[in-house]
């Protein structure tokens, strides 16, 4: 077999899907300016998107196992710290990770899901990407 495992370095991606609602609001703004900044983003009574979330790890594969990680833990890892919290809730209202007075936009989520999994997926996270529409994402690589 060949030894060139310490040598590489493999990046996997876990795919989990949630659905999600919130409202971009700004309290101190008038009806008129949210709108304008936020469109229909602004509907007060809530709007919802089926988000895509993509957890990339990196690591060297193992020399036995070829694995980088145990899909099925990360699997569940992301399930426990993000999805269990997320699917079917109001991002302003029920998640106790997002601050109170954090705009719940694509990129903040994807900080606040970096922040819930980095010491917890059991090996060098890489990335977090966030779909909320098909042409519409943000991707965080904690920097």
């Amino acid at each position: 077999m060949r030894r060139f495992y310490q040598y590489i370095m493999v990046y996997l991606t876990r795919v989990e899907k949630f659905n999600a609602a919130h409202k971009l609001w700004v309290k101190s703004w008038s009806d008129e300016k949210n709108k304008a900044v936020f469109g229909k983003c602004s509907n007060k009574n809530w709007h919802g998107h089926n988000y895509t979330l993509y957890v990339t790890v990196k690591g060297k594969p193992d020399p036995v196992t070829g694995f980088i990680v145990d899909v099925k833990k990360l699997s569940q890892v992301i399930k426990d710290e993000v999805i269990e919290y997320l699917d079917h809730c109001n991002l302003n209202l029920d998640v106790p990770f997002i601050p109170e007075d954090m705009m719940p936009t694509t990129e903040n989520l994807c900080i606040v899901i970096w922040d819930r999994l980095k010491d917890k997926v059991g090996v060098e996270l890489h990335s977090i990407k966030l779909s909320e529409t098909d042409k519409i994402y943000a991707e965080y690589f904690g920097e």
